[in-house]
């Protein structure tokens, strides 16, 4: 029977009808030819380029199979991952968004006859978790790929972290409560004495006092005091008295310290805690001055100051040079933080005020550190001491 010509009922209909998915048994693989019903895919497998196709599948039958069965495979589980994750889901679901794609590879040019044998054979391989429940095959993928693996290990090890922080947190606020409660138990048992009523055991018994009655001590004779001469205000140790108010001064201190409130102590762990969070091997940020000590850029680069227009993976950086303009991408080995003058705005880059801006108030150069002054954020106007240098560097401010 001669085909449909072009533009006619009968032709639209059969491209309408060519458009939906047919029956599977009824495909053939290697002409990727479609056919709608028995008798046309009898008559496709009559045709010469069918038997020419088979011909050259006879001469290496495995490669085509194992080549049509990891395309099926790569495209079913491609689906898997970017549309259900790790959770559970009907294999049949998965299977209907694969043959949605009228492109796709058929399960009958594969390795597996059936969706069942497939996915009992991807539980049998270790690559997803299968459970048959009334009748219906479920799968979960399971995720080995490194960088999630090790995504998944960082962030359950920081929420380890975090709780065991929090842990070391209650139990020491438990402690000084106990503490507390004990010195104020202590103090109530001190106040409130108890008296017993006095009990003879044997009532013929009679009660003696031993009373000591000590002699009188005469009245001392009066001593006459000797005139003494003052010293000289030349001859004064003025030593001593510096001395004196230096020990004086430092019982003081330690009578304030020996003082501290639980409330002190706690905030106190708490800033170890923000320190220990927040303390990291990275420190680029954007916006930030600092000064280029590698030769490898060229010698007219070494020791030029430059801003951070962008950071790149946390540990590499994109620059401009401030004197030429010009633009590299650095690694943070090759950078170092640059100090402002007094009064000058710098931003915190490491510790427990990280990302802070602050302003510099003082510099001790004796231990490499400065005193700073919170300026925006949480904590606004706290005086912060002994910051490394290294942890804080000027802010880029346009003239």
């Amino acid at each position: 029977m001669p085909r449909a010509e072009k533009g006619t009922p009968k032709y639209l209909a059969n491209k309408m009808k060519a458009k939906g998915l047919q029956k599977l048994r009824w495909y053939c693989q290697m002409c990727q030819k479609q056919c709608r019903d028995e008798n046309g895919f009898k008559c496709h497998i009559n045709t010469e380029s069918h038997q020419r196709q088979m011909l050259i599948y006879g001469q290496n039958s495995g490669s085509y199979t194992y080549q049509f069965s990891k395309e099926f495979f790569d495209s079913f589980m491609d689906i898997l991952r970017r549309q259900f994750g790790t959770k559970r889901v009907k294999a049949n679901k998965v299977y209907q968004q694969v043959i949605a794609d009228k492109n796709h590879v058929h399960m009958n040019a594969t390795r597996w006859h059936t969706l069942s044998g497939f996915v009992q054979w991807m539980g049998k391989s270790g690559i997803c978790v299968v459970d048959l429940i009334d009748d219906e095959w479920w799968i979960t993928y399971i995720d080995r790929d490194p960088e999630t693996l090790e995504r998944q290990r960082k962030a359950d090890k920081k929420k380890k972290m975090d709780k065991d922080d929090e842990e070391k947190l209650l139990e020491f606020i438990d402690q000084q409560i106990e503490r507390d409660k004990k010195r104020k138990e202590g103090e109530e048992a001190d106040e409130e004495k108890k008296c017993t009523e006095l009990i003879r055991e044997n009532e013929d018994e009679k009660i003696k006092l031993d009373l000591k009655l000590f002699k009188k001590p005469d009245a001392p004779t009066p001593i006459q005091p000797t005139p003494l001469k003052m010293p000289r205000i030349d001859n004064f140790d003025t030593m001593s008295v510096k001395s004196y108010k230096s020990t004086s001064s430092t019982r003081s201190d330690i009578s304030t310290s020996s003082k501290k409130s639980a409330l002190d102590e706690i905030m106190e762990q708490e800033e170890r805690i923000k320190e220990k969070k927040n303390r990291k091997d990275h420190w680029l940020a954007e916006g930030i001055v600092v000064k280029i000590i590698t030769k490898s850029l060229g010698e007219k680069y070494y020791k030029q100051k430059a801003v951070v227009k962008e950071v790149i993976d946390k540990y590499r950086g994109k620059i401009k040079v401030l004197e030429t303009g010009e633009k590299f991408k650095v690694d943070q080995e090759h950078l170092e933080t640059v100090i402002p003058k007094i009064d000058g705005r710098v931003r915190i880059l490491n510790g427990a005020y990280r990302d802070s801006i602050a302003i510099l108030k003082s510099i001790e150069t004796s231990r490499f550190s400065c005193t700073l002054e919170i300026e925006k954020g949480t904590f606004k106007g706290r005086v912060i001491s002994d910051i490394p240098y290294e942890d804080v560097s000027k802010i880029y401010e346009k003239k």
